[in-house]
This record gives structure tokens, C-alpha cells and sequence, in this order.
């Protein structure tokens, strides 16, 4: 089973490439999702949480990404303290899903991982995308969220590595800028590249949001 990480910086519409493999009936670990699923009401961050950062966290039995955020936002070492709590649990459900993944036989997957290279996740994969689009179409898409402000734009920016670097280190580059068929195009080159591989070596070639490999 080949396990592909998937990642971008916020904005450049991880979350609808993500689903694009969905279509493509490929199984698709959200990492988010699971964190919004340990911060809901009964989830097994919450206690936890509850414990190192304040009740005051806790609105409605559920951890209020806001005010956590906000505690942690600009503070290396809360981040830190966050980090050791949920990495662990979500650690769990993720391989909760692959031990489903293989059981159903499937031959690729997708860890859909926003930090992925920020956390050296990048070493457990066969291969990495990263979805991108040009800075200031990121900047109108993020400012365009409820809530959203410059300052949080910019303190959010500063945690993640900057695009042109995880283009570089990508083996694949998803362009989201032209439009969604434009991406499902490239998303299904990318998977018929990835199946060629599973079939046996094949040629590499440079290439960027056309499905071929962006590196060898």
C-alpha cells in the first residue's frame, strides 16, 4: 500500500484536492477532521486540554478552536504543549485507518497532513503533494474566512514553511489556481502516474502541476 502525504498552506485548497481523491474512490486521512473530532464534545482531547490551557477553553463541553487558538498562537512553547497532547491521539486514529485501508485492499492512500513537512512527517511517505496557488489568490481566499484577520493570516504563515520551499520538496505539485477542473485533471494524472509506479519502475521527469512528478 503506497502512502502519499498531502499538504499546502492555508489557502491553496488542500481541503477540495483532498476530496478530489475521495472521487477517485481513494481513501483520504484528514487529519483535521480528526482534530476537530478530539476537540467535539467527548472527545479525548478535551480533558486533556481542559487541563493545560483553562476551562476557559472549553465552551459547551467542546474545546473552542479560537480561544485555544489564541493561547497558542505566537507562543512556541503552548504550541509545544499542544503538540504533545494531540499528536499521540491523532497518531492513534490514523492507525486506526490504515489497518482499514489495508484490510480493504486498497492500493494507495492519502494522508490529507497540513504540517506535514513542519512535523517530518514527510519521511513515512512514498511520495508528497503539495497543493499550491499563487500568493495573492492565497491571501483573497484565507482573508475571505469568518474571523479571519491580516494579523492571524500572517501568525499563521509563520508556522508553516513557505510554499516555494514545499514545492521544492515535493514529488508532486497540484496548481489550484485555473480553476477545479484544471486540478481534477492533474489529480488524476498524478494517480495514474502513481499506479504505473505500483506496476513497476518507471521514467521520472521533472514536471509541475501537469501529474508529473515533481522530483526524483
Amino acid at each position: 500500500m503506497m502512502l502519499v502525504g498531502l499538504t499546502g498552506s492555508i489557502g491553496m485548497g488542500k481541503s477540495t484536492t483532498a476530496q478530489m481523491f475521495r472521487d477517485e474512490a481513494v481513501p483520504v486521512y484528514d487529519a483535521d477532521a480528526e482534530v476537530h473530532a478530539l476537540y467535539a464534545p467527548g472527545g479525548a482531547a478535551v480533558g486533556p486540554l481542559a487541563e493545560a490551557f483553562g476551562e476557559d477553553v472549553i465552551v459547551g463541553g467542546a474545546v473552542d478552536r479560537g480561544l485555544l487558538g489564541a493561547k497558542v498562537l505566537g507562543d512556541p512553547a503552548a504550541m509545544k504543549r499542544l503538540e504533545a497532547i494531540v499528536h499521540p491521539l491523532v497518531g492513534a486514529s490514523r492507525q486506526a485507518f490504515f489497518e482499514a485501508a489495508k484490510a480493504s485492499g486498497a492500493p494507495i492512500v492519502v494522508l490529507d497532513i497540513p504540517l506535514l513537512f513542519e512535523t517530518g512527517g514527510e519521511k513515512a511517505m512514498q511520495a508528497v503533494v503539495v497543493v499550491s496557488a499563487p500568493a495573492e489568490l492565497q491571501r483573497e481566499r484565507v482573508l475571505a474566512r469568518p474571523g479571519m484577520t491580516p494579523e492571524k493570516f500572517e501568525a499563521i504563515l509563520a508556522r508553516q514553511l513557505p510554499d516555494a520551499e514545499k514545492r521544492a520538496r515535493a514529488d508532486f505539485v497540484i496548481e489550484t489556481g485555473q480553476g477545479l477542473e484544471a486540478a481534477r485533471d492533474q489529480v488524476r494524472k498524478l494517480l495514474a502516474t502513481l499506479a504505473r509506479r505500483l506496476d513497476g519502475p518507471g521514467e521520472q521527469g521533472e514536471g509541475s502541476g501537469d501529474g508529473a512528478p515533481h522530483r526524483s
